[in-house]
């Protein structure tokens, strides 16, 4: 590495070597946690990671903390919490719940990008779940503003059915039966569903973390009628399949499940395709010991799996295998993700008048992934032990330094990550 030089007035020029350098990614699926469940995860330990993973913007998910942001007073709690403690930059999304469409255009204007609903039990009782009338109420406040509603789709009636059709005593330490507790028809449904919700009001709908290949159609169909219809799927359902979860491993439980290995496949096709558009980690920790290692019990465990921090080589290790280069790892995770978030104008690309976020990186390095790589507040995630490809050596937001794997210390001295606010330049 060579020392910093001036060649533009006042402008810093550095000659980075070999490597791949291009914009710095965007996750727009986070739970952070704080405040209230910081002891799960925190702004200041999910952004070192997101530093070093090549992540320069992460947008946070409105439940796990507490109080969850589902007011215009709760975002504000958000934005406090989050102040002085981010290596990166960092959006929040609000909440729908029941009750709360009338506040949505308020916390828009405070500063939320969008809001986020779940279909099904969130697993948190602050953060209660919509019913369809629910949900058309949202999407007729949200119409005009083009603010995304981003939705966890599944269907309460298959999850039932298919818990009954379990019967009495299931082995919960069997993968195959928290797999057949969450089949493909409750997320299939709950897609239909929306969709003719979508068809009625215009609003913007976003299926978030899509496992289920067999809503790929009502994609298609989506795209075909020109409607704001969109999805996306996450490095676990590209990378991993049911056939291989180890039985007992419950740092693989998330919610819907890692499902076969045939669609996964189709996922990636679908990809490729550019029906599905965008790739995020859907980062979803919790303390060890909610993952219950020593019962390994599928049906009690807390789902969530934590990847952001390394969210770029699980799925570009996928991807290379199957033939795609990076400028496809841009699109999908740095240009279609900024776009959800509405913040296109400034993130995923390097053109002038954008945030100078980069990320420079060695696609053909591999790595070990080991516990004290790990920046995580815990380091619970099924991909420990896995050889990756993609190196990443630097990170710059809004054109500092705040990770650098060697050569010195490998974070910015201090914090200067900042909120995006919905409309702020």
């Amino acid at each position: 590495m060579l020392p910093y030089e001036t060649t533009v007035e006042g402008v810093p020029t550095e000659d980075v070597g070999a490597g791949l350098l291009m914009p710095a990614l965007v996750d727009s699926h986070v739970h952070i946690n704080e405040p209230g469940r910081t002891l799960w995860e925190g702004f200041a330990t999910a952004t070192r990671a997101a530093a070093a993973g090549g992540v320069g913007t992460v947008v946070d998910m409105p439940l796990n903390s507490i109080p969850p942001t589902t007011t215009v007073e709760n975002l504000q709690a958000k934005v406090r919490a989050a102040d002085g403690n981010l290596w990166v930059d960092v959006g929040l999304w609000g909440g729908a719940i029941p009750g709360n469409a009338l506040e949505l255009r308020r916390m828009l204007d405070a500063g939320a990008l969008g809001f986020k609903c779940f279909m099904v039990p969130s697993g948190v009782d602050e953060f209660p779940h919509v019913e369809p009338p629910d949900l058309e109420r949202a999407l007729g406040a949200l119409a005009e503003t083009g603010a995304p509603l981003l939705v966890h789709a599944e269907l309460q009636g298959p999850l039932d059915a298919a818990l009954k059709a379990l019967g009495a005593a299931p082995d919960p330490r069997r993968y195959e039966t928290y797999l057949r507790s969450r089949p493909t028809e409750a997320e299939d449904q709950a897609v239909a569903l929306l969709l003719g919700l979508c068809r009625r009001t215009r609003a913007r709908v976003h299926v978030v973390h899509l496992a289920s290949s067999g809503a790929l159609g009502l994609l298609a169909r989506a795209r075909d009628e020109g409607l704001p219809f969109t999805a996306e799927t996450t490095p676990h359902y590209l990378s991993l399949s049911a056939e291989t979860v180890p039985d007992g491993d419950t740092a693989y439980k998330c919610a819907p499940p890692i499902r076969e290995e045939r669609h996964r496949e189709r996922l990636w096709e679908a990809l490729g395709s550019g029906l599905l558009g965008q790739v995020v980690t859907d980062h979803s920790p919790c303390t060890p010991e909610l993952k219950l290692p020593e019962r390994g019990d599928f049906l009690a465990a807390w789902g969530g799996i934590a990847s952001l921090q390394f969210g770029l080589p699980v799925v570009w290790t996928e991807a290379r295998a199957r033939g795609h280069d990076p400028s496809a790892l841009l699109r999908w995770m740095a240009e279609a993700p900024a776009a959800l978030a509405t913040l296109a104008h400034r993130k995923g690309r390097l053109l002038p008048g954008y945030d100078a976020d980069l990320v420079l990186w060695d696609p053909e390095a591999r790595f070990t992934l080991t516990p004290d790589l790990i920046e995580h507040r815990h380091k619970v995630t099924p991909y420990l032990g896995r050889s990756l490809y993609g190196v990443v050596h630097k990170t710059w937001v809004g054109g500092r330094c705040v990770y650098t794997r060697s050569g010195g210390p490998r974070f910015a001295p201090v914090p200067t990550g900042r909120w995006l606010a919905r409309g702020a330049s």
